[in-house]
């Protein structure tokens, strides 16, 4: 899965349930995109302790976070 998930115009925490559940089917190898309206500080921490890495970096549409799991 290598897609974009736009996921700026959803409420809360409708954008944090569908990246997990888009990270229950992630196969090995695979990053996951999302684009969103603001940084997501709780998923990090839910990411940090389930074997996630991430890297945000912000855009002028939304914050842009990109997932893998750890090797």
């Amino acid at each position: 899965m290598n897609d974009l998930l736009d996921l700026r115009a959803l409420p809360a925490p409708e954008p944090m349930e569908r990246v997990l559940d888009a990270l229950d089917s992630l196969a090995d190898g695979a990053r996951l995109r999302v684009l969103l309206a603001r940084e997501p500080h709780p998923l990090y921490g839910i990411l940090a302790r389930t074997g996630y890495n991430w890297q945000s970096e912000w855009q002028d549409d939304g914050c842009l976070v990109t997932i893998a799991r750890n090797a």
